[in-house]
């Protein structure tokens, strides 16, 4: 797996970034310049995309993107990281809990879910009908509907013009994308999550279009150790449309002795 090293090299913490259903590492470019002053900052792209793109084995799962973050941690020789997650980054991080709770410090879900909800199931139907029906461009161009609120594209058309044509130039592929869409669906963590030690943060934005701000709810009452915070507004992609905001609440959550 290749990644990209940030921040302070003779940080006593690390910081995992893990990106939604995209993939790419750069979606966290507005949390990475606040953390890399006082982490070591791991930034990749999950398997299958961008700078790790393959063909993905068949039955792919949640459980095999957790194992490439260990085999991160093992590359770096760290033991231990805090881990941060949007939507299908979020269900790696509580994999990896699960799985190896000793290589976890804290975890950040951002706006995810223990199991899908019927609402994001027919959010991902629709994208996957724009898909078959109007190839890479038409669910390319359909993403940033489920992303962002609809006052925020409008102020930054351009930037939208311009991540569209990034996102064509580097689509995952559709056999990667389903996938990758099929293991984000088949999870479920709801009996098991109970068991996860770890303090975890699970933040949300009340008008996300895509996962309802209730998933996170109910993660955050099943998780022993869990936090619930709730942004007003910023929509799925809530940490980019208003990162100060939120990266004041992760350097509260990760500073925190508790």
């Amino acid at each position: 797996m290749k990644y990209q090293l940030l921040g302070r090299a003779d940080a006593a913490e690390t910081v995992v970034l893990s990106a939604g259903l995209g993939g790419a590492g750069s979606f966290w470019m507005p949390q990475v310049e606040a953390l890399a002053r006082e982490y070591r900052v791991v930034l990749y792209d999950h398997r299958g995309t961008g700078d790790n793109a393959e063909p993905l084995p068949e039955h792919y799962t949640i459980g095999h993107m957790a194992e490439d973050v260990i085999k991160i941690l093992d590359a770096l020789g760290a033991q231990k990281a805090h881990l941060l997650g949007h939507a299908l980054g979020g269900l790696v991080a509580l994999e990896l809990a699960l799985r190896h709770p000793g290589r976890v410090g804290r975890i950040v879900v951002v706006n995810g879910w223990l199991k899908a909800d019927s609402h994001t199931r027919r959010c991902f139907d629709t994208r996957l009908a724009a898909l078959r029906g109007g190839g890479p461009a038409a669910y390319v161009r359909a993403q940033p509907i489920f992303l962002y609120p609809a006052a925020w594209l409008s102020a930054h058309a351009d930037r939208m013009e311009a991540e569209e044509a990034h996102g064509l130039a580097h689509f995952q592929g559709e056999a990667n994308l389903r996938a990758r869409i099929d293991a984000l669906l088949a999870y479920d963590a709801s009996l098991v999550a109970s068991s996860i030690s770890a303090p975890v943060l699970v933040a949300a934005a009340r008008d996300d279009v895509l996962v309802p701000w209730t998933a996170s709810q109910t993660m955050a009452r099943v998780l022993p150790k869990a936090r619930l915070w709730l942004a007003a507004e910023g929509g799925h992609a809530f940490t980019v449309v208003a990162p100060a905001t939120f990266n004041a609440e992760l350097f509260r959550f990760l500073s925190d002795p508790a």
